[in-house]
């Protein structure tokens, strides 16, 4: 089998190795039922008045949702003012989406992302502090594209390849001719690495000419994607794996953020109407 493009920072791959493996969850959110939701959710007029800043906020955010747009810029509502509890019950309403990630920061610390069971609202922390924690609405936090743009090299310094490459010069070539003229908006530029005939050799120049980059994003659906920017702007590596965790398709992408991760605007419309109705159903 060949040998898989790898692309990622060291903070990142510890934590989020965990979600392609399946071995565990990078998420510092709180889990489980909690005693207010067990009784709160028979009684909406309490669960309201025992929890009227959460209430406030999922009212704001079912408000925004419905108004999003996938290219619009996103919108947050902090957590800082919600107790303990009002953070467990919002944790229960949102839920674990399918999406989630990693960034790393400048400064040692780790932005972990997750989107919620309704798609384009996602929950972000920086670091381990509940102050720093989020709700986010949106295709995808704005800390990822941030980091992503202001955290990589606007281009690649291709030297000398080394002895026995085959077809790595010319890739690295299209990689920065398609790289430097990306603009938001065009359609992404995919190179199915998966079917070139690279060597060992190939993919390891690869690695190191593109560098690690700051974000690192796990897709589970029918399968598992791993997304993962590199160093160099508007590049990104997109791997596809099946059900025992081996690689069925390795590609880069030249462009945005890789669109197996965002949210589209038909997903706001429907995760409006399924927030209305919880909070119709369990807050009134």
């Amino acid at each position: 089998m060949k040998t898989a493009l790898r692309v990622v920072s060291d903070g990142a791959e510890r934590v989020a190795s965990k979600l392609v493996t399946g071995s565990g969850s990078l998420d510092v959110f709180h889990h489980g039922s909690t005693s207010a939701l067990a009784s709160g959710w028979r009684d909406g007029d309490e669960l309201a008045r025992n929890y009227p800043n959460a209430t406030a906020l999922l009212s704001n955010v079912a408000a925004a949702v419905g108004g999003q747009r996938s290219g619009a810029r996103t919108q947050q509502y902090g957590l800082a003012n919600l107790s303990d509890p009002e953070r467990k019950l919002i944790g229960e309403v949102l839920g674990e989406g399918e999406v989630a990630g990693v960034v790393a920061l400048p400064d040692g610390t780790l932005a972990q992302i997750r989107e919620s069971v309704l798609a384009g609202i996602w929950r972000v922390r920086i670091g381990t502090d509940p102050a720093h924690e989020y709700v986010e609405v949106g295709a995808i936090p704005q800390i990822v594209r941030s980091a992503a743009s202001d955290l990589t090299f606007a281009d690649i310094v291709i030297g000398a390849a080394p002895d026995g490459a085959m077809n790595v010069q010319p890739l690295l070539a299209e990689i920065r001719e398609r790289s430097r003229v990306w603009r938001f908006g065009m359609r992404a530029h995919v190179i199915n690495l998966t079917l070139l005939p690279m060597s060992v050799i190939d993919l390891a120049y690869l690695q190191h000419s593109v560098g690690d980059g700051p974000v690192q994003l796990i897709f589970r659906g029918y399968g598992t994607c791993r997304v993962q920017a590199t160093g160099i702007r508007n590049v990104w590596s997109v791997q596809f794996f099946n059900s025992t965790d081996n690689i069925i398709l390795d590609t880069l992408e030249v462009g945005g953020v890789p669109i197996v991760t965002l949210a589209a605007d038909e997903d706001f419309q429907d995760s409006a109407e399924r927030m209305k109705e919880i909070i119709k159903a369990h807050f009134t």
